[in-house]
């Protein structure tokens, strides 16, 4: 995780190391893995019932949904029209299952999110509806693919100069520039 919008930490989820790509979500483990560690941030409760119960279409919604957004920030970064066979997809899970924010007044007022379907196909409908706003918004114009080297993720840019997705990117990047140097003057 890299504290990025949920959305592209769901697209990061297919990611490299050492150049060679890696998929996050092979399991429904691997997807319950990453319900829970974004669970404090996801508007929809999840209890450890629900994550425990990620089910094989729960799987396969998300891995539909990750290529999506990554093949729309692709577009974004490379400021290209979106794939249509993704805007349907994120479109369609976005739409999947209805949620709704219900006031409750115990102990003081506030608000809770609520659905009538399943948990887990209602937070992946809420992270299409993140992913929808992101690509409309304003943080679109400041989506990134990371600059380091065999890195295939991608980054809202909050500082103009940053060109990589983490510091270990950024020092990979410029050992690899120093190493290129030594080489040509040796």
């Amino acid at each position: 995780m890299l504290g990025e919008p949920l959305p592209i930490e769901l697209g990061n989820t297919a990611y490299a190391a050492r150049g060679r790509p890696l998929d996050g979500l092979l399991s429904r483990e691997h997807l319950a893995a990453w319900l829970r560690d974004t669970r404090p941030r996801l508007a929809l409760p999840l209890a450890d019932t629900d994550i425990t119960g990620v089910a094989e279409d729960d799987l396969a919604t998300a891995r539909h949904l990750r290529d999506a957004i990554r093949s729309l920030a692709a577009a974004a970064v490379d400021q290209r029209q979106a794939d249509r066979d993704a805007v349907a997809v994120l479109n369609r899970t976005a739409g999947r299952t209805p949620r709704w924010r219900e006031l409750r007044t115990d102990p003081e007022p506030h608000t809770v999110v609520c659905t009538d379907g399943r948990p887990v196909a209602a937070v992946l409908a809420e992270l299409a509806e993140d992913a929808v706003t992101l690509f409309t918004g304003p943080m679109h114009h400041e989506l990134r693919a990371c600059q380091g080297p065999g890195c295939r993720l991608f980054f809202v840019r909050d500082n103009p100069r940053r060109a990589w997705c983490s510091a270990g990117c950024g020092n990979r990047a410029r050992a690899a520039r120093h190493y290129a140097r030594t080489q040509r003057s040796a």
